[in-house]
């Protein structure tokens, strides 16, 4: 690695940077003054390459025409290409604003977990209709004219248009800070951020100050995609993508600040493009391949600024909310648990009505395992307020420990599928010592992190893990090997694991959980030790989900690093949320409602994400408290309506 090479690399971080910075300061705008976690800033970020190549190829000679009037022939090219980009950019903000207008003002006093999911259902709906008007081919756009050739830079050619990113990411944040720190705009932004409520004491309607500042946030996420059109093509895997760097920049950053955005992609982008400069190196005959740390870099920086800065490098410390105290969980009466009797002989009886149709037993496993996987995560988000977004690491773990230990080491099944959740809870350990120290998003974002590495390490680990591959012919021993028979093993381990993570939510321990959620202070108070309390029921939870990526092994005869991705963590979230969180039976039935409608849909249509997602908008809207917590709500009224008529 020689000086030209490092400081070309360094100038391809700063391009980079700058990109990443637009799509970042967008969401560090619409989180400071909203408090939303806007999941589909990502989507509005490729909407921005979409609209930008359908302008650009379609209207640019026209406009090139009516500028050369103007500004002459020679620049009309350019500047009716640039002219354009900065309209796609204004047109994501006008859907911005819609957006926000029509679904998020309706649901800002929501609990911050239903926002998440109604952005989250935004995504698929985005994603379907992106797919529906370009389809699903990667599209090219032209090169940015006069920005089409390189200059030398110490013997190297670098890109003209990426020295022209390069100056876009500053140029952004000086226009930014004047706005923020010069005007009555920003001067409500700042107020807004440090503290809403007081807004409406000084007679300011913050609707009209909410739908600003997330129309700004999506035309910035806009001009960041219709930049990257001359470097990239339009696809649809960049809404994703991209949510996962500009949540590390925001993060890392801290929440609300723009600064801290431009240093933390800065940071980021650097650290990334000195691992590719550095490549592999061999240190006291070990090969060590740098280039592939690009994967995790972001997530290596942001679990090691959380440990020691939890609120970023320029943000602010802020006070964790106080989440509402909910009723104790109750394991119901005798109806109830007459009901789940009924429901177990249904369940236990299905194999024998289904030998005509032997995908519903599939699917039926399928079920068992997501309730499972969903009933884990539940044990921690809602008896103790631990939002996860890393809780699929734990699920992934299990499920290659289950085969690693089948195909490498030679134990049964059995024995597999007792060692892989001690192997999920071992790995989780350490992973929870960290983040049982923070709270709210920063938590939820330190898990992600992490399992973001496990997710790297299984991936790239080709000698052990199989890497992007995967490993296959993960089978059960011959007496399991029949779907019935593995059906009724896997109904039989999810009963007893959600009935016995039912138990210990009655326990001290589960008692204690809901104390450290409702007060800190409080719980302290009383002599407990909230992280250590926090800590176990981290364990206990990954342990139960590595039990269930075991049993999805073992059904599907395969494993590969999908199950540990982010979308696989999501999907839990998705399904605590769906049921209710703050209900036992949630978990189980969002897990069912869930992975049933999107089989169905996927099957049915293929534009099953919009339906799915615009299912989840009406969910969100009409039913906040999720399927089982509306019922149990409902239940509830007449019961009381019902006392009411009797006296």
């Amino acid at each position: 690695m020689d000086v030209a090479s490092l400081f070309v690399q360094a100038l391809n971080g700063l391009a980079a940077a700058s990109s990443l910075f637009l799509v970042a300061a967008g969401l560090s705008l619409i989180f400071g003054v909203t408090r939303i976690v806007n999941f589909a800033h990502g989507s509005f970020f490729m909407l921005g390459v979409y609209v930008a190549y359908s302008l650009v190829s379609h209207a640019a000679p026209t406009v090139s025409a009516a500028l050369s009037v103007v500004v002459g022939d020679a620049a009309s090219q350019t500047s009716a290409y640039f002219l354009l980009l900065l309209c796609s950019a204004l047109a994501t903000g006008v859907l911005g604003a819609l957006v926000e207008v029509l679904l998020l003002r309706r649901i800002y006093k929501a609990p911050e977990l239903f926002q998440l999911l109604a952005t989250f259902a935004l995504v698929l709906v985005i994603q379907d209709g992106t797919l529906w008007l370009w389809g699903a081919e990667d599209l090219l756009g032209p090169r940015a004219p006069g920005l089409i050739g390189a200059v030398d830079i110490l013997g190297r050619r670098f890109p003209t248009y990426d020295l022209f990113l390069i100056a876009i990411g500053p140029l952004v944040l000086a226009v930014l800070w004047w706005c923020l720190q010069r005007t009555r705009f920003g001067v409500l932004v700042r107020a807004a951020t440090q503290d809403r409520e007081m807004l409406g004491a000084l007679g300011l309607n913050p609707r009209h100050l909410f739908t600003a500042v997330f129309t700004l946030g999506c035309a910035l996420a806009g001009l960041g995609g219709a930049l990257q059109l001359p470097r990239e093509p339009a696809h649809l895997g960049l809404d994703m993508a991209t949510m996962g760097d500009a949540f590390v920049v925001v993060v890392v950053g801290g929440m609300g600040s723009i600064p801290g955005a431009f240093v933390a992609a800065l940071l980021i982008a650097e650290i990334k493009a000195l691992c590719i400069a550095v490549g592999t190196v061999e240190i006291l005959g070990v090969s060590l391949a740098f280039s592939k740390l690009t994967l995790v870099a972001e997530f290596l920086v942001m679990a090691a600024v959380l440990m020691v800065r939890p609120w970023g490098l320029l943000g602010k410390a802020q006070s964790a909310p106080r989440a509402e105290e909910e009723a104790p969980f109750v394991l119901g009466g005798v109806h109830t648990q007459v009901v789940w009797l009924m429901v177990g002989a249904v369940l236990l009886a299905l194999p024998l009505f289904t030998t005509d149709s032997p995908y519903t037993l599939v699917l039926s496993i399928d079920l068992l395992i997501a309730a499972l996987f969903a009933a884990s995560l539940h044990f921690i988000m809602g008896p103790a307020g631990m939002h996860s977004f890393g809780h699929a690491a734990y699920f992934g773990v299990g499920a290659y420990a289950a085969a690693l230990l089948v195909l490498r080491a030679g134990v049964s099944s059995e024995a597999a599928l007792l060692l892989a959740p001690l192997v999920s809870a071992l790995v989780a350990a350490p992973i929870a010592w960290f983040a049982v120290r923070l709270s709210g998003v920063y938590l939820a974002m330190l898990t992600l992190a992490f399992a973001q590495i496990v997710w790297s390490i299984c991936f790239q680990w080709d000698d052990f893990t199989g890497g992007s591959n995967g490993l296959t012919g993960v089978w059960p021993s011959d007496r399991w090997q029949d779907k019935s028979s593995y059906y009724w093993l896997t109904l039989a381990l999810v009963a007893l694991s959600v009935y016995a993570l039912r138990r210990v939510l009655m326990s001290p321990l589960g008692y204690a959980l809901r104390a450290s959620r409702d007060s800190v202070d409080r719980a302290e108070a009383m002599g407990l030790n909230v992280a250590r309390v926090q800590w176990v029921g981290f364990i206990v939870a990954a342990g139960f989900a590595g039990l269930a990526g075991a049993l999805f092994a073992f059904s599907k005869g395969s494993i590969s690093p999908d199950v540990l991705g982010v979308s696989k963590s999501v999907d839990g979230l998705v399904m605590v949320m769906l049921g209710g969180v703050h209900t036992l039976v949630g978990p189980l039935v969002g897990a069912v409602a869930f992975t049933a409608l999107q089989d169905s849909l996927a099957r049915s249509t293929d534009y099953w994400r919009a339906v799915l997602g615009a299912s989840m908008l009406l969910l969100v809207l009409v039913f906040p408290q999720g399927i089982a917590g509306s019922v149990q709500k409902l239940w509830q009224r007449v019961r009381t309506s019902d006392a009411r008529g009797d006296a």
